[in-house]
């Protein structure tokens, strides 16, 4: 390179520069072949070169991770100073204004990691609060310079931010060396519940005991579709959770939603949403286990018209995808033959591992075994504020197909 650069070098295998140049921006612990006789220091910046010294980029060294470098740049010419991340949260936060509507700028997914070049960092906001998750020791370095950006960088753009929360209690944390824990960054925010409405359906967050962040936000407009097809239909949905789908259908007009959950604590919580929403009326909740009811629901005979899938992951891991797809099956089977000829099924799936093909190959199978047809009437992903960087293939998670049965 022609001109000294003040970080250490790290060269990598042709196979990890291809990867690179393709858009990826991580480099495996097996795939470098030369690096400085003296360790940086956990968390640092590190430049990535080819093996003939071409820059390739710029990232956090992480020591204790199979993902050993993050990259953050492929320019040159960037100085990672506090002017840098603040253009980069402006970008995120310009994105996010420009793809949903401002009526969710209040609940929407400010920063999504990699797809936004932060790599391992997730921020949410809840109406006046950001929730933070991390997961690099890169951005857990620098996080006393990047938190208070995020929050400033809505102020001044008129949003209201009274605090940002940090959900650091994900066993993946330990992967990077990072200590488990949860709670303000920073002066004391106050409670620890938000107030959010989405699709025009109110909920209460707790996100500091909810799941993830305390709320999923990427199925909001997912939910719209399911709720215009819900119109005078018996829904069942099951997965609940806090009751997100179920709330939609009856909003949409649903003659009754029965919604279905393991959790008790999930169970309350949505019955809680409905009496919220004045949409207890034509709503009813089960704590129950899915694969336990389908089968019962179908020998007793149900009555309902349009089921509702959103499973947690089956598989956090490529090993174990293909035994995942056998509990997916189970599932859409026994929603496919519980159903009448000519209802509806919104089916999903929200692991990374558990890719398109593989779903859509599981339906096929499904719908073969309890002797249906798929009439596809729409095939979606996350929403846009979760975006989907090509060439980044695990921020291209979410599958969500709406069928009628046929």
């Amino acid at each position: 390179m022609k001109t000294t650069r003040p970080w250490p070098c790290y060269t990598v295998t042709p196979k990890a520069e291809a990867a690179l140049v393709g858009g990826h921006p991580w480099v495996y612990e097996e795939e470098i072949t030369a690096a400085p006789d003296t360790a940086p220091e956990n968390g640092s910046l590190v430049d990535v070169l080819s093996a003939k010294g071409r820059y390739l980029g710029t990232g956090f060294l992480s020591q204790h991770s199979k993902i050993r470098i993050r990259l953050v740049s492929r320019n040159a010419n960037d100085k990672f100073d506090e002017a840098f991340w603040r253009r980069r949260i402006e970008y995120a936060w310009a994105y996010r204004k420009a793809v949903i509507e401002p009526e969710h700028w209040h609940c929407c997914r400010v920063i999504f990691g990699e797809a936004d070049q932060f790599p391992g960092l997730t921020a949410d906001r809840f109406g006046d609060v950001l929730v933070v998750q991390i997961l690099s020791v890169g951005i857990e370095r620098i996080k006393g310079m990047l938190l208070p950006l995020l929050a400033d960088v809505l102020r001044a753009d008129g949003q209201e931010i009274r605090g940002v929360y940090e959900r650091e209690d994900v066993a993946l944390r330990e992967k990077e060396g990072l200590p488990l824990f949860k709670g303000w960054f920073g002066a004391d925010g106050g409670a620890t519940q938000a107030a959010i409405t989405e699709n025009g359906v109110r909920y209460t967050v707790d996100f500091e005991n909810g799941q993830k962040t305390g709320f999923f936000l990427d199925q909001k407009y997912n939910r719209q579709a399911v709720a215009r097809l819900a119109r005078g239909r018996r829904v069942l949905d099951c997965f609940t959770h806090t009751g997100s789908f179920a709330l939609n259908a009856a909003m949409g007009g649903a003659a009754h939603v029965t919604a279905v959950d393991v959790s008790e604590t999930a169970v309350e919580m949505a019955r809680a949403n409905a009496v919220a929403n004045g949409l207890d009326d034509r709503m009813d909740f089960v704590c129950c286990d899915v694969f336990d009811l389908l089968p019962r629901l179908e020998k007793e005979g149900s009555g309902y018209d349009f089921i509702i899938l959103d499973p947690p992951a089956f598989t956090k891991a490529r090993k174990t995808a293909q035994s995942a797809m056998r509990g997916y099956k189970e599932i859409n089977y026994r929603a496919m033959k519980l159903l009448p000829r000519g209802g509806y099924l919104a089916t999903a799936s929200c692991s990374h591992f558990a890719t398109e093909a593989m779903f859509r190959k599981m339906l096929h199978s499904a719908a073969a075994d309890a002797g249906r047809q798929l009439r596809q009437i729409e095939v979606r992903q996350q929403a846009a504020d979760h975006p989907v960087l090509w060439g980044v293939e695990e921020t291209e998670y979410l599958k969500f197909f709406l069928f009628q049965v046929v």
